[in-house]
């Protein structure tokens, strides 16, 4: 009798033990349907709730961005300003640029754009252009100063000599061109609008050269009648006065006396 007892006893013990686990289970089967399992977004392969994607598409790019401690992925074709793809096998980031006082860049040494009044020159920033450099059409990169845009030659002018086009065997002849465009209207720096060559050409008489001739031989001989009245006259004075001391110098007569 009493082992029956024990027997229903130990019954009842397993049913509810077996019932209190189904509760148990039951319990834990509805709180685990209510936990929401997080969607990722649109060309995330993998999220959490808290940190957002963790892993991109191929094509895409993994941005992560701070908020005080927390860190929040996010896939993105290409990366914002600030930042520079790198691509991997795994997956593709967005890196922080890190060059000082850049604002865009392409790479991790390789600046595309600098912060406000600084100028951009080989992938770096400058608080002026470097020496030979200007910045290019009023913008805030520096470039070599653009070339100066010539016209071409004109044709080679008559051969002269002291602006004269006779009375020369042997001068020189020009030609000129013109400057289309100078950089910042400098133009100083381009190069010469003319250049010039010797030229021969055969000697030919200038229109005024006989009548020069002319007068050049009428004045030659009117300073040789000069110079011969010149002379004529001087003689003429020297006759003038050798006589004149001749006559001064002549011994006086002396009368004789009647007496002797």
């Amino acid at each position: 009798m009493q082992f029956g007892l024990l027997v229903v006893v130990v019954i009842l013990s397993l049913m509810d033990l077996a019932g209190s686990n189904k509760a148990v289970t039951g319990r834990r089967q509805k709180r685990r349907s209510t936990e929401v399992i997080p969607s990722c977004a649109k060309g995330c392969v993998s999220c959490s709730e808290s940190n957002g994607c963790v892993k991109c598409s191929p094509k895409l790019f993994l941005h992560l961005e701070r908020n005080d401690i927390r860190q929040t992925g996010t896939c993105l074709p290409s990366c914002p300003i600030g930042y520079y793809g790198v691509r991997n096998p795994d997956m593709n980031k967005c890196m922080k640029c890190k060059i000082e006082n850049c604002e865009a860049c392409f790479s991790k040494g390789f600046c595309t754009k600098c912060k406000e009044g600084l100028y951009l020159h080989k992938g770096r920033c400058y608080s002026t252009c470097p020496e030979n450099f200007d910045a290019v059409n009023g913008t805030t990169e520096c470039s070599i100063p653009a070339q100066c845009e010539m016209s071409e030659w004109g044709a080679w002018g008559p051969c002269s000599k002291k602006n004269k086009l006779c009375g020369f065997k042997k001068g020189t002849e020009e030609r000129s061109r013109r400057i289309l465009q100078a950089p910042s209207g400098e133009t100083t720096v381009c190069p010469n609008t003319t250049e010039s060559r010797g030229c021969t050409v055969k000697k030919k008489q200038c229109p005024g050269d006989k009548a020069q001739a002319r007068k050049g031989r009428k004045d030659d001989q009117a300073k040789k009648e000069n110079r011969n009245r010149n002379r004529n006259n001087k003689e003429k004075e020297g006759k003038k006065k050798r006589r004149g001391k001749q006559r001064g110098t002549a011994a006086p007569t002396t009368a004789l006396n009647p007496s002797q």
